[in-house]
This record gives C-alpha cells, sequence and structure tokens, in this order.
C-alpha cells in the first residue's frame, strides 16, 4: 500500500482475509513471505511493537471491556509509552473525529449500541501514536444498513487525516469509494484493481454479488 491509501479486501468466509490482517499486526506470523512497514521489515515483531510502529488492527466484533466506560476503553488504546504521554492530545482528536464517542464517555460499554461499539472500537485504534495505517475488520458485520452508512461516514472522516485504510469487508457495495480492492480466494490474490475493475467483473458479480 502507498502512505494514506485506501484499500479493500474482499471474499468469501474462510479464504484468508482475516488472517491477512492478523499476519501484518503480529498476532500470527507468515509461513512465508513478509511484512514491511514504510520500507521496514516487521516480519514476527510482537504485536505491541508493531502498533508502536504506527500499524492498528481493529478486529471483527469491536472487541471492548464491556464492564469498562468509553474513555477507559480509548484509553486502552493508549498502550504503549509514547501513546500514553499523548493520550490526551490523541483523545480531544478522537472526539472530534467521533462526536457520538465523546457524548457517551462516560457510558459502559456494554450499554452501547452495535453501531455504537463499533465506532468506539475503531476510535480506540486511533488512541495509538503516530497512526500510520489503520486495518478494520468487518467495520459492517452484524449492523443495520443506516448505521453501517454511519460507520463509513466515520472512516471517510479518517481519510482525511492522511491514515493509511486497509478494509476487510463482506459486502462489496461499502468500498466502492476506495482507491484499490483485492480479491482474495483460498489464501491468494485472485484479482486487483480499481473498484470498477472489480466489482463490475463477472468473477465478482457472480461469486459475490448474485449476478
Amino acid at each position: 500500500m502507498k502512505s494514506g491509501e485506501y484499500v479493500a479486501i474482499i471474499g468469501a468466509n474462510g479464504h484468508g482475509k482475516t488472517t491477512i490482517l492478523r499476519t501484518a499486526s503480529g498476532l500470527l506470523k507468515p509461513s512465508a513471505g513478509k511484512v514491511s512497514l514504510d520500507g521496514e521489515d516487521i516480519t514476527g515483531m510482537p504485536a505491541y511493537k508493531i502498533a508502536e510502529k504506527g500499524l492498528t488492527h481493529v478486529p471483527e466484533g469491536s472487541r471492548l471491556f464491556p464492564q469498562m466506560t468509553v474513555q477507559e476503553n480509548l484509553m486502552a488504546g493508549a498502550f504503549s509509552k509514547i501513546a500514553w504521554r499523548a493520550r490526551r492530545k490523541n483523545m480531544e482528536r478522537v472526539f472530534r473525529l467521533f462526536p457520538n464517542v465523546s457524548d457517551r464517555k462516560g457510558q459502559l460499554a456494554l450499554t452501547l449500541s452495535g453501531g455504537e461499539r463499533q465506532a468506539v472500537a475503531i476510535a480506540r485504534g486511533l488512541m495509538a501514536e503516530n497512526v500510520k495505517l489503520l486495518m478494520i475488520d468487518e467495520p459492517s458485520a452484524g449492523l443495520a444498513p443506516l448505521i453501517i452508512e454511519e460507520v463509513y461516514r466515520q472512516i471517510a472522516e479518517i481519510r482525511k487525516t492522511g491514515i493509511g485504510l486497509l478494509l476487510v469487508e463482506q459486502s462489496p457495495k461499502w468500498i466502492a469509494d476506495c482507491d484499490r480492492i483485492y480479491l482474495i480466494e483460498n489464501g491468494e490474490v485472485r484479482m486487483q484493481g480499481t473498484p470498477k475493475e472489480v466489482l463490475e467483473s463477472e468473477q465478482v458479480m457472480r461469486a459475490y454479488l448474485g449476478g
């Protein structure tokens, strides 16, 4: 990916999309190849070290701490020494990007709706210092269409900041404005290109859009 680029990965369930994100963020070790960030080989680094270098992973399902408040969940994203020192500045930035999260900062996470939990999870990913690439796994999973639209409006605001975005998305309709799309099948890239090239291809129409 280029700096600041918005890239999406699509494909059927079980074909390796989540594995790509988990490998890039250091949660899994690759059996071959390497992972690089800004030209630096980060393959095999501990996940916390990779996060400190600016690559943040928001897993599917938000994974919030239910008995903690929204603000406490956000603070958990500032776990590194560098991010902890900058936590107030980054909290202010997050609240500017996500005013709905700011409005609920004192609520317990377990009281939030699905869309609110997803917003907090994404905001927590931005609490790391010097985020260069934000990876989000299935941001629309389990959400109603109107809520998904709100989540993607928030993602669009993040895009304006220059942070790179890598999304895994089951529904191609939500990533039609990204820069590039990769189609994954059986752990391999079967197709890549602009949204128009990929989403309008016969292969994708037939396999994923019911065409």
